[in-house]
């Protein structure tokens, strides 16, 4: 809708209805997750049944909350390091790879651009089949070759990092090339007219006028770690991120403490946007 422009009675009327039903659309199902979440009965579903907070916190023999089911704690847990550890490395390369495709005189700039970004490109089924094959494969030639047994190329905790490493970066690479993109050039050409080096420019310079960018990429690389379950599900030992978890879980059977993880990572998302929009918005 351009509103300078005049617009007809029936149009405004369809425009609003078409606003208020994308968002119903969008936000319905995790409103109706969070408020059964609460509902006093064994299943997942309607119809309700009264409001409870066992689905958080009991411990009886047919219940079993949130709080006190050590294997889904664990799990989150394990997610939780997981997110953290993968958005600190795909934001510290995701930074300098987006500093160096900024580059003029970089060689080969576009054809690792493209390289760059094919993880956003192959499915995250095929990406994680892919790294378990090279990673066992590398793993069992190691151990025929050199005797070495490493433990990192099975799948484990940091085969994981490495498997959603793979494309957190690149996200990380994009936004904060987003910003750069706008950066004015003279304030570094007039960091090193004062005799600064090259990475005292990009330290004192460069970093402080991306470090908006950098934060919110972070927060989109923990996020996107978090939730991440197509990759995941091929590289997970016996510590089982949160999405595998509950992918298990509902599989064999469900309760409404999967209402209330849900709930609770719901939770935990909107603070951490809320967060972010804040900060971005004062800077």
């Amino acid at each position: 809708m351009i509103r300078s422009l005049p617009n007809s009675t029936p149009y405004k009327i369809l425009f609003r209805v078409f606003i208020i039903l994308f968002f119903i659309f969008l936000t319905m199902p995790l409103i109706t997750i969070s408020i059964l979440a609460f509902n006093d009965s064994n299943f997942i579903s309607l119809p309700w049944h009264g409001f409870t907070f066992d689905w958080f916190f009991a411990d009886s023999g047919d219940r079993l909350g949130l709080f006190k089911d050590e294997d889904l704690m664990a799990s989150i847990w394990t997610s939780l390091q997981t997110g953290f550890v993968v958005a600190l490395l795909s934001t510290i390369f995701g930074t300098i790879a987006a500093l160096l495709f900024e580059e003029e005189n970089f060689r080969f700039k576009g054809f690792l651009y493209f390289l760059a970004l094919s993880p956003l490109v192959i499915p995250g089924v095929i990406l994680g089949i892919s790294i378990l094959l090279s990673s066992t494969f590398a793993g069992n030639y190691m151990e025929d070759n050199y005797g070495l047994d490493l433990e990192f190329l099975r799948p484990s905790f940091w085969l994981v990092v490495f498997g959603q490493f793979s494309f957190g970066a690149t996200y990380v690479m994009l936004l904060v090339s987003a910003r750069l993109k706008k950066f004015d050039r003279t304030l570094e050409e007039a960091a090193l007219s004062l005799r600064a080096n090259r990475l005292e420019a990009i330290w004192y310079i460069t970093i402080p006028y991306l470090k908006p960018a950098i934060v919110g990429a972070f927060v989109v690389a923990f996020l996107i770690s978090f939730s991440n379950f197509n990759t995941t599900i091929f590289l997970v030992g016996s510590d089982a991120t949160l999405p595998v978890d509950l992918y298990s879980r509902i599989k064999f059977s469900s309760t409404p403490v999967l209402n209330a993880v849900s709930f609770m990572i719901v939770v935990f998302i909107t603070i951490f946007a809320v967060v972010n929009f804040v900060v971005n918005r004062k800077k």
